[in-house]
């Protein structure tokens, strides 16, 4: 029972070790399919929401351990799409630390809401992640390669989320439960010290 709870804080931690800080590349730096798929580990705010997602997905089970990902995905690539073009989208940043604080009280609680009502909000936080990828792709970079790389970097978060809910979920119930909420309830206090931070 230890050894699964221990489990379960250790694949948190791994997930969160490319980041410290919700910080994004500078936008010359991110060129073709390695920045891309770097930009959604280079900040805190990106590797909790993805990671939330993925277990929220495991948590609801069914059609959303897919349902859920790949909604969040192409949702994030209309977003990415939005930042390329120029389009304004308000208070991206804020979004994405909303997103954070959002999933992870919603992983924390176990809130078993309809698949409707998550894949909306879900989809909803999609659209500030995508445009903070898209906004910061360079001019010259090769747009396919990077956009490849920042989905297939989002989707492997998806499954990291979904193989941390998988190794709470051998815990046992007792230990299941606490763990699920020290991960949801870290998440979003995260989320709440990256807002803090930004107004």
């Amino acid at each position: 029972m230890k050894s699964a709870l221990k489990s379960g804080l250790l694949a948190l931690a791994a997930v969160a070790l490319p980041a410290v800080a919700s910080a994004h590349p500078a936008v010359g730096e991110a060129a073709g399919f390695s920045h891309g798929f770097a930009h959604p580990l280079s900040g805190l705010d990106h590797v909790l929401a993805m990671v939330m997602v993925g277990v929220l997905a495991f948590q609801l089970g069914g059609r959303a351990l897919w349902l859920l990902p790949a909604t969040f995905i192409m949702v994030m690539a209309i977003g990415g799409a939005l930042g390329v073009g120029g389009v304004n989208v308000p208070f991206v940043e804020i979004g994405i630390a909303f997103s954070v604080i959002v999933l992870g009280t919603v992983v924390a609680l176990n809130v078993r809401a309809p698949l409707a009502a998550a894949l909306g909000v879900v989809g909803f936080f999609a659209i500030f992640h995508g445009h903070a990828h898209g906004a910061e792709m360079p001019e010259d970079a090769a747009g396919a390669a990077y956009a490849a790389g920042f989905m297939i970097a989002t989707a492997l978060l998806h499954v990291a989320g979904l193989s941390l809910g998988y190794v709470i979920s051998r815990a046992g119930e007792r230990q299941g439960v606490f763990v699920t909420r020290a991960a949801g309830g870290i998440a979003t206090i995260a989320g709440v010290g990256i807002l803090v931070g930004l107004i």
